[in-house]
Formats: structure tokens, sequence, C-alpha cells
């Protein structure tokens, strides 16, 4: 078994990964919102 030292692990893919994740979510909610505003006003 190998041995493991905490905090040795190497997380740059993963801290990429979520920081897209979070900017994906982050422009899915804007667009939502946008798209709600858009209908809002369109209906009105």
């Amino acid at each position: 078994m190998a041995d493991h030292k905490h905090g040795s692990m190497d997380t740059r893919v993963q801290e990429k990964t979520f920081e897209g994740f979070v900017r994906m979510v982050t422009w899915g909610a804007v667009i939502s919102i946008g798209v709600l505003i858009f209908l809002a006003l369109a209906n009105a």
C-alpha cells in the first residue's frame, strides 16, 4: 500500500474543473434571468 502524506495531492485540475463549473452555472443563471425578464416585458 502506498504511503499517503496529507496535503501532498496536486489539485490544480480539480480546481480548474470547479472554476469552469461555477462559471457555467453563473452564466446559466444570468441567461435564465435575462430570458425571464424578456418574457415578462414581452407579455406586458
